[in-house]
């Protein structure tokens, strides 16, 4: 049911960064789960991790490590391994020792990620037997098979690339992403890996990276669970052949920047438009906030609204659950007065009531659409903020009632 989302676009190669693909049957025999990508020697290694205080092992392992020398990603599907405990951290570190053993680098040069059904022990045997086949599969050329080798209940793969040139020299980032469900990301998605072959020194890639996150994966939301997993990887492997970018300025650093953002962007909002079981894209902008904490508040308000989503799904445009939800959503002495709500280009509020121009039929119109913005103008501040989400439909909840089954 993914919404507005086709086939993968072209996925430039990262000069100095491999993907190789490989399966070890943990939730189906035959299907591709094990994701194995090697970093040229000397890149930099920067990331975001999830919020959740109940993380898994490996987001724990990879926190660890992370500032370190790194040389391998190493990513399963089909099992978590969150809220396994100590066994969990041991079964982590293993899979990671055996990749290092098989590749000759230190097992803290490994980074372990892990997605799928939480609580179950992770079935290291199977890992470590589809370690070698995705070893030998290492390439540059294989961003496409390794977006489909992360995916869960995704429908499809999600990538996005962008090039430019710096003084006759390309510049490649390109990024691939999964998530579909428990997505309420509290710094990234799921799982994200955005790669370059940029020179950055690792205080500015952190930065980057960090920043990037804020505006795409943290502005997103399917169904508002924060995930135990969630992580977002951003490497950088300096094969091209320019300077090292070592401060948030300049040149280089404004064209990396732009390109890394627009990474970020379109693979965030794909994981929206493959939201289980969505059929509206939907766009939340709240404008005239004091802060943009109460914007934001208002959004994700409007975002979760499970009267909100199920309305969306039957487009229906029931537009005082929308004022309902901006009246709850906790801003400070809010003056109702002032606030005017768009679904669309239609009016549908103004003024705290229901805006004299407005008709069913007009509504109506807009909620008929796959992509719908609703707008609100709060008309207390010089704020903004958007959020993107999804409807609420049966098939969403057939998909969770089903998923471990």
């Amino acid at each position: 049911m993914a919404v507005g989302l086709g086939p993968l676009p072209v996925l430039h190669p990262v000069p100095g960064f491999e993907l190789g693909i490989a399966s070890a049957g943990i939730k189906r025999p035959g299907r591709k789960d094990v994701v194995v990508m090697r970093c040229a020697e000397g890149s930099r290694v920067a990331g975001v991790t999830t919020t959740n205080a109940f993380c898994a092992a490996p987001v724990l392992i990879t926190r660890e490590r992370m500032q370190g020398e790194v040389r391998y990603l190493l990513t399963n599907t089909g099992n978590a391994n969150a809220g396994t405990g100590a066994e969990g951290m041991a079964n982590a570190r293993r899979t990671c020792a055996a990749l290092a053993a098989l590749t000759g680098v230190d097992e803290t040069a490994v980074l372990p990620f892990s997605t799928g059904v939480i609580g179950e022990p992770l079935p290291v045997e199977k890992i470590e037997s589809a370690l070698q086949a995705a070893l030998e599969n290492l390439s540059e050329q294989n961003w496409a098979d390794a977006a489909a080798g992360i995916m869960t209940t995704d429908t499809l793969p999600k990538g996005a690339s962008r090039q430019f040139q710096h003084d006759g020299v390309t510049v490649t980032v390109t990024g691939i992403s999964k998530g579909a469900g428990m997505i309420r990301p509290n710094m990234a998605t799921m799982l994200g890996y955005i790669a370059t072959d940029a020179k950055v020194a690792r205080g500015v890639l952190q930065d980057l990276v960090r920043d990037a996150a804020n505006k795409s994966f943290n502005r997103i939301t399917i169904d508002g669970d924060t995930s135990t997993n969630d992580c977002c990887m951003l490497i950088a492997t300096g094969q091209a052949n320019l300077p090292e970018i070592t401060e948030a300025s300049g040149e280089l650093f404004a064209k990396l920047k732009q390109a890394v953002f627009e990474v970020f962007m379109e693979v965030a909002q794909a994981i929206v438009r493959d939201g289980e079981g969505a059929t509206k894209f939907v766009t939340v902008v709240v404008n005239g906030g004091m802060t943009h904490q109460e914007c934001l508040d208002v959004g994700y308000a409007v975002a979760h609204s499970p009267l909100i989503k199920t309305a969306l799904f039957a487009s229906d445009p029931n537009w005082g659950r929308i004022l309902a939800a901006v009246g709850y959503a906790g801003v400070p002495n809010l003056d109702v007065s002032l606030i005017d709500v768009f679904l669309g280009e239609v009016c549908i509020a103004s003024r705290g009531g229901r805006s004299p121009s407005y008709t069913e039929e007009q509504g109506a119109a807009v909620m008929a659409r796959e992509e719908i913005t609703i707008r609100i103008e709060l008309g207390r501040g010089n704020c903004s903020e958007t959020i993107w989400t999804t409807d609420l439909s049966h098939e969403y909840v057939k998909i969770n009632a089903e998923y471990r089954t």
